[in-house]
């Protein structure tokens, strides 16, 4: 993908201080699917995004929700999938413009350089299935079904900078 982001650009965990993304990719590369609370896009995919990141959880990678809103509105929107699995929130938008996104939802990968691995935007199966795929080849992981039942249908997105 080729773009390298600032180790020193914050992320805030839900229940913590803002961190470095730096301090993030120490140990695991992070896989983060980015929502914005305020679209019913968004709204459509957590779900299925909290599915295809729990089928990460024990890979040798860390996978978090960013959210596109304060702790508080991150919590309220993913509800209990914010208690499962690490969660991000992105009030300004930073993390976002750091990652060059240009439509939500969004699936991301970072590697221990902060090197954007690869990266999917909209809800576009065949897309994030191939994401997936190559993200499950690094971790020598089982990739998830990409689409499953229940799966909303392929859609654009919505602009990521709001």
């Amino acid at each position: 993908m080729g773009t390298t982001l600032d180790a020193d650009v914050a992320l805030t965990p839900l229940n913590g201080d803002p961190r470095p993304m730096g301090d993030w990719v120490t140990v695991f590369h992070l896989v983060m699917v980015v929502l914005d609370p305020y679209t019913y896009e968004s709204s459509w995919m957590i779900d299925t995004a909290g599915r295809i990141l729990r089928s990460f959880t024990g890979a040798d990678c860390r996978v978090a929700f960013l959210v596109t809103s304060s702790p508080e509105e991150a919590e309220e929107f993913l509800g209990p999938w914010s208690r499962e699995i690490l969660t991000f929130a992105d009030q300004d938008r930073s993390v976002v413009r750091a990652l060059g996104l240009e439509s939500l939802p969004a699936v991301v990968h970072l590697d221990h350089r902060l090197s954007l691995r690869a990266s999917a935007e909209g809800w576009n199966p065949p897309e994030w299935r191939a994401f997936a795929t190559e993200l499950s080849r690094m971790m020598s992981w089982q990739a998830p079904v990409i689409p499953a039942p229940g799966d909303p249908s392929p859609f654009m997105g919505t602009p990521a900078q709001g």
